[in-house]
């Protein structure tokens, strides 16, 4: 599960999935003594808790941890830690796509970020459909899926609710682009299509979980899994 607090990584991860592998920044344990001074970079915690979880939520929606990059739990419990974290939002539902085109990938500027077209779904619409539309509704193009990517989940607050927004991805080809062009009525000012290199150059000024999802693609491009 990818969820992205403030615009920070939360990575829950089970305890045999061998995250240790990963180089991280900080190491510690749940029963270590640690505050928010202590997350430096890539931080690992050690079996992860239900009081832990809440703990680190609340840190991370009011603290703002600039040094932070990303957070990793770990528990033998996972299931149920994931869906304690749910109970704790109201869940919004919404799809949408990386578009692809002679080997470039489909950027959009919305409100000074980098971003991939993407929307809530309507009530009752399919996932698949409504990321479809969403994609077609925001550039103006025509498009067809060619597989799912990775789930992504936001945290923002609305109208003193706290909204976990659950965001369906999928890899789509560009079939016209003809008529390609802005929805002015989103605020979307301009959509490019970019090099695997352009995109790279503007991540930085994209969102923690849009960096991800094309950071996922072209590592399974370069892998040759796409």
């Amino acid at each position: 599960m990818n969820v992205f607090i403030n615009d920070i990584p939360l990575i829950l991860r089970k305890s045999n999935e061998k995250v240790y592998r990963h180089p991280h920044d900080v190491v510690v344990d749940a029963d270590d003594h640690f505050s928010s001074k202590d997350l430096v970079g890539d931080v690992l915690i050690k079996r992860t808790d239900t009081i832990l979880i809440d703990k680190i939520v609340r840190l991370m929606e009011v603290k703002k941890l600039k040094k932070l990059n990303s957070l990793t739990l770990v528990t033998s419990k996972k299931k149920q830690l994931i869906e304690h974290l749910k109970d704790q939002f109201k869940i919004v539902k919404a799809a949408g796509g990386l578009v692809v085109k002679d080997g470039k990938i489909l950027m959009m500027y919305r409100l000074g970020v980098w971003d991939l077209p993407k929307g809530k779904l309507d009530k009752g619409e399919k996932t698949m459909d409504g990321a479809i539309r969403e994609v077609e509704e925001e550039c103006s193009i025509s498009v067809h899926v060619l597989e799912k990517l990775p789930k992504t989940w936001h945290s923002y607050a609305y109208k003193g609710k706290k909204i976990l927004k659950k965001t369906s991805w999928y890899l789509m080809e560009c079939t016209d682009d003809s008529l390609m062009k802005p929805q002015a009525e989103e605020f979307i000012e301009e959509v490019r299509w970019m090099t695997p290199e352009e995109v790279l150059g503007v991540l930085p000024k994209a969102y923690t979980s849009i960096a991800f999802i094309v950071r996922e693609y072209l590592q399974s491009l370069k892998s040759g899994k796409v």
